[in-house]
């Protein structure tokens, strides 16, 4: 993929605040294991394998394109997921039961990944891409509108940090460099929401929540 420049040329901050950035995001994710191996944070295996999937796609495209330190943050955007799906296959009391749903958005997931590496528009790869990515994401949006307390709400938050330093420590600001982790950024922020201030249950006149597994 070779997009061209859109926006600003230049970075908003040092790129090297993306070392801060992967920090910030290993202890994001410390967070959501250990609620894992405890049984209080169910992760679902669809999201967050394919997550793994495209975060270690993204990653091997931008080093092709030379996108530079902000590409670490990447790395971590598929090593992070990868690792709290196999912390999740040794405690079987900490995965969340997969459904129809699931397995349908995980299967389009997939299809938009075979798009992008057949397709040779490196724009509608690229959207093709950040869509199977955001399919991916669906059941874990579901589950916290219908369940929150089966989330870690800090690991969300500090997703919303570490996409926003990536972000803005582009060496270009384009829409190759900038699009995914901006798409990763919103789900984020959604989740974060949904888990952090109740707000199905709430929406639902729920007095209490009740766990998965």
């Amino acid at each position: 993929m070779n997009p061209a420049r859109v926006g600003q040329t230049g970075r908003v901050i040092d790129p090297r605040f993306v070392y801060l950035a992967a920090v910030i995001s290993v202890i994001g994710a410390a967070g959501y294991i250990r609620d894992t191996v405890r049984g209080v944070s169910t992760p679902n295996r669809v999201t967050w394998g394919l997550w793994g999937v495209e975060g270690v796609l993204a990653f091997v495209v931008e080093l092709q394109q030379h996108v530079g330190l902000a590409a670490l943050m990447t790395l971590m955007f598929g090593l992070i997921p990868l690792s709290i799906v196999a912390v999740s296959f040794g405690h079987h009391h900490g995965v969340w039961r997969m459904g129809p749903f699931d397995v349908l958005c995980g299967a389009l997931s997939l299809a938009g990944i075979a798009f992008w590496a057949l397709v040779h528009e490196p724009t509608v790869a690229l959207i093709s891409f950040v869509v199977a990515d955001q399919l991916a994401g669906l059941p874990t949006i579901r589950k916290s509108w219908l369940v929150p307390s089966s989330e870690t709400a800090w690991t969300f938050f500090t997703g919303v940090i570490n996409t926003a330093i990536t972000i803005m420590s582009l060496r270009h600001f384009t829409t190759g460099g900038a699009l995914f982790p901006g798409a990763i950024l919103l789900t984020d922020l959604v989740i974060w929401s949904l888990v952090a201030f109740n707000i199905g249950p709430r929406v639902r006149g729920e007095r209490t929540v009740i766990g998965a597994t």
